[in-house]
């Protein structure tokens, strides 16, 4: 169920479904999904699904993470990506293969741990993750081409938007209960918004989450 056929099997769905981007479906077809999830779901690793990975965060539906990252792209290369919620990392990875350079932040240190592992196996020297509370965004690293977000705040965090280039997007779910898929790009006037659809992701939530070797769930 790991096989390079099955992930070709969900490559052939994404296309079904409208992912259309080369680049971003080559970098799906290449990346061991599974290894980003614990050994009890891999059977289901390429199944176009979110997955639990503990702590009340999943890995996000192959789908969306296709959408996202080919609307990002879609005005051009990406060479700076700043990514809200590292999480298992999967996301990262295949950012990683889309841009020269991914700064990833995570609030909850052993996921920020477990992803970095594998991230180092697959030997992604590009993609940096610091633990730190996302809704700030990087000022350090900025700005950023793109920006892209795998937790949903009530509103868009005018920091994110501060950190993008003229002419970089950022794509993020808003709400609470009810999502909306939202793009952003940053103009020399303002923001053009673009609606990208209905989805549910975990809340962006303030703070950092130690929990090391507490065994919480």
């Amino acid at each position: 169920m790991t096989s390079q056929r099955t992930r070709n099997r969900l490559v052939e769905r994404l296309i079904s479904l409208g992912v259309a981007d080369e680049a971003v479906l080559t970098a799906i077809r290449v990346t061991p999904r599974h290894l980003f999830i614990d050994e009890a779901l891999s059977s289901r690793a390429y199944e176009d699904t979110a997955l639990p990975i503990g702590y009340g965060q999943t890995i996000s539906q192959p789908w969306v993470v296709a959408k996202m990252a080919a609307w990002l792209k879609a005005t051009g290369s990406i060479s700076r990506v700043l990514e809200i919620g590292t999480g298992s990392g999967y996301q990262a990875a295949i950012l990683g293969l889309l841009s020269k350079e991914v700064y990833s932040l995570e609030r909850i240190e052993p996921l920020l741990l477990k992803a970095q592992k594998v991230i180092n196996q697959l030997k992604l020297p590009n993609v940096y993750i610091d633990y730190a509370d996302g809704y700030w965004g990087w000022p350090k690293q900025a700005p950023f081409d793109a920006i892209i977000s795998a937790a949903s705040p009530e509103r868009v965090p005018e920091a994110l938007l501060e950190q993008l280039n003229e002419g970089g997007r950022l794509v993020i779910p808003i709400g609470g209960d009810t999502q909306q898929l939202m793009g952003y790009t940053r103009t020399s006037t303002g923001y053009q918004e673009t609606y990208l659809g209905d989805v549910l992701f975990v809340p962006m939530l303030s703070g950092l989450d130690s929990r090391l070797d507490k065994g919480i769930s």
